[in-house]
């Protein structure tokens, strides 16, 4: 990926413990302001692509066309034709909201998109977390519309957006994201996404591992595409909503970017030390003030106040 700047029950105990050892053994693999390429499909390990040689994010959209009986629409293929590989990022100039608009004529009000020629076989909800990142916001609206749309997904884009001059809640806009993206649709999968991170390969599926979080930008630029320490959970990861609710999605008590990634994939040390933080502080405890959810052209943009933040366990930049 490329980035751009900057309960009480013993067995289920049990089955939350192995979650979050799977989840850990996981992070053990290798991670915009940039891009980020993933290293979770074998093509990639194999050396198989040629990142001189790159294609326009747009690529091969010209071959989705409607089909003009809705009711009698063939499902799409598991494997996507419409797929090229490495894409040409550039950050060189700040694409306007109407001209990605234009580009995407087939994106519908709230950032949604079904396949007009085929039946998405993958429901995936997409999750940013934002406050004053226009610029960062309009790179990455441009870049993963059609990205998503070649793997022919039914997706939404979710911009949560932070009001106020309080810190920056990373954790609990993402937690407000999964309530209200579930409130919409049954997602197979919500990604959580930086509002800096872009895809650098269109093989890079945005789909989930039923059986355990993944983690999507293991290979990033501004890390020399490794991880900047094995723990590393930032930037963009994917879980089902089962097991997001599971784990009760992130902590709300951290302030600030950076922290919250780590602590939720560090919650199995939580549970063999038996700490309880993980029961009270989550999605069961979000209490959050809905100013604002309104339907754009390219995203859903939900607007939250979480009034002051305390002075307890702030990582701020």
């Amino acid at each position: 990926m490329s980035r751009l700047c900057s309960p009480n029950r013993p067995c289920t105990l049990l089955l939350l413990a192995f979650l979050q050892l799977a989840f850990v053994l996981f992070l053990y693999r290798r991670s915009l302001s940039g891009s980020f390429a993933s290293s979770l499909y074998e093509e990639d390990r194999d050396g198989r692509w040629d990142y001189s040689k790159t294609h326009d994010v747009y690529t091969n959209l010209s071959f989705v066309t409607p089909s003009p009986d809705r009711e009698t629409l063939p499902e799409c293929p598991v494997e996507s034709p419409l797929l090229v590989g490495p894409l040409t990022i550039s950050f060189q100039k700040i694409p306007v909201m109407s001209k990605i608009a234009r580009k995407n004529p087939y994106v519908q009000a709230g950032g949604r998109y079904t396949p007009p020629h085929c039946k998405a076989q993958y429901k995936t909800a997409i999750l940013v977390p934002h406050r004053n990142r226009e610029p960062h916001l309009r790179h990455l609206l441009y870049y993963l519309h059609p990205f998503l749309q070649r793997q022919q997904l039914q997706y939404a884009i979710y911009v949560i957006h932070q009001t106020g001059n309080r810190t920056f809640n990373r954790a609990k806009l993402l937690n407000v994201g999964v309530r209200e993206a579930l409130k919409d649709e049954d997602w197979d999968c919500l990604f959580l996404h930086d509002v800096d991170l872009i895809p650098e390969n269109d093989h890079n599926l945005y789909v989930c591992n039923e059986k355990y979080p993944k983690h999507v930008s293991s290979a990033m630029n501004k890390f020399k595409y490794r991880l900047p320490y094995r723990m590393y959970f930032g930037g963009v990861s994917a879980l089902t909503p089962e097991q997001y609710l599971r784990i009760n999605g992130f902590p709300n008590t951290y302030w600030g970017w950076g922290g919250e990634d780590d602590d939720i994939s560090a919650r199995f040390d939580m549970v063999v030390k038996v700490s309880k933080s993980w029961r009270s502080d989550g999605m069961n405890s979000i209490d959050y003030n809905l100013l604002q959810r309104e339907e754009l052209p390219l995203y859903t943009n939900i607007t939250v106040d979480f009034g002051s933040s305390p002075n307890v366990r702030a990582k701020v930049n």
